[in-house]
């Protein structure tokens, strides 16, 4: 995929435009191809909680190459899971569970080439495009963090100024379970997403938000969220 191509994604978001997305978990490649002609402006391929492995991803991003932006929600912050994911010719990251600002930029750091960062060069996609387009096809990644637990919402205006962050978006499922055990009801969770979503706005960096239905999806994003979920291949499959 071409550079100009491949970057459409980071000036979307840097345009603040409202996209939604399609959340791939089952690692099938079959699914891919039908979620990569649904419209979808980008698939999130879920390497956390999914049934992904390197050669399942390498195979969606060649399938979705051309139609749809391909975003991993890697399994932790790392720089073996970032590089990876990237490596793989992924539009962007989606780095979970980040808490503090010391962490968000490690995450961003390890989606950057030197000087802006610490990541390596190499990978079986990018030699096949040429090691110059591979570099400059780099620096149109796009880096987003999740907040999902009460220490991140807490630091959220630290983490949201981290230099280099393109988007946001906050985990609703992790969040809930983190206010519940600290004895906090769904308003609680309520006031934590709105938060997150303000700071995020201060710092002129879009937000989104995990939603399970599309009605919920309709609802958010007339709240002013602007990344939310569409559809998952889990659900969809199941219903």
């Amino acid at each position: 995929m071409s550079p100009v191509l491949s970057g459409r994604l980071k000036t979307r978001l840097a345009a603040n435009e409202q996209l939604g997305l399609v959340w791939l978990t089952l690692g099938h490649a079959s699914i891919t191809e039908m979620a990569a002609h649904s419209g979808a402006d980008a698939l999130v391929v879920d390497l956390q909680h999914g049934l992904w492995d390197r050669r399942s991803l390498e195979t969606t991003v060649g399938i979705a190459a051309g139609t749809a932006p391909v975003i991993a929600r890697v399994a932790d912050s790392s720089t073996t899971a970032i590089g990876n994911a990237l490596d793989a010719g992924c539009d962007g990251v989606l780095v979970p569970l980040i808490e503090n600002r010391e962490q968000a930029e490690q995450a961003i750091s390890a989606a950057r080439f030197p000087p802006h960062g610490h990541r390596s060069g190499g990978g079986v996609r990018p030699l096949a495009m040429g090691f110059g387009a591979y570099l400059e096809r780099a620096g149109h990644v796009a880096v987003g963090l999740m907040i999902e637990t009460v220490a991140g919402v807490e630091q959220a205006e630290a983490i949201v100024t981290a230099p280099g962050l393109d988007f946001v978006l906050i985990g609703t499922g992790d969040l809930g379970i983190s206010y519940a055990a600290r004895g906090k009801d769904n308003d609680a969770t309520e006031a934590g997403c709105l938060h997150v979503k303000e700071a995020c706005a201060r710092a002129g960096i879009p937000c989104g938000i995990f939603t399970g239905t599309v009605d919920k999806a309709l609802e958010r994003r007339a709240e002013g969220y602007h990344l939310v979920v569409l559809a998952s291949d889990v659900d969809v499959v199941r219903d």
